[in-house]
């Protein structure tokens, strides 16, 4: 396991809309909730978790962009194009900010299918179908 990433924390501006968020879309790939508590959740998959903790109220004046330094977007596997398909369809219908659409399923390359979206504080995910 030496290497593998143990887990991610990320702070958030609003920790109920990405509970809701994220926790949908964690339960869609397979991850479990956690742990939880009150400025804070938890979502795990085998031995890897991911945490959205409150930012605190000083630190909300500047909004999170994903072209500053820090993080950039995070990707995660899909089981198949047609997980990818499914999960699309399922956000959109969510209404949650889609990104590259004149380019989808292929906004990474020809031979990279995928979807590209944002969470509630902008920052991109991406859903990324097994090569073929």
């Amino acid at each position: 396991m030496s290497g593998l990433i143990h887990h991610i924390e990320l702070y958030v501006s609003d920790l109920e809309k990405t509970k809701e968020f994220w926790g949908w879309l964690l339960d869609e790939l397979g991850y479990e909730p956690f742990q939880a508590w009150k400025s804070g959740q938890s979502w795990k998959i085998e031995n890897t978790y991911i945490v959205f903790v409150q930012a605190e109220e000083r630190f909300l004046d500047v909004p999170y962009h994903r072209c500053r330094v820090g993080l950039n977007h995070l990707a995660f596997h899909a089981a198949s194009r047609d997980q990818v398909d499914d999960l699309t369809k399922k956000l959109k219908a969510r209404g949650v900010n889609m990104l590259y659409t004149d380019k989808h399923p292929y906004a990474g390359g020809e031979n990279y299918y995928a979807a590209f979206f944002e969470d509630p504080d902008r920052i991109k995910v991406e859903l990324v179908a097994p090569s073929e």
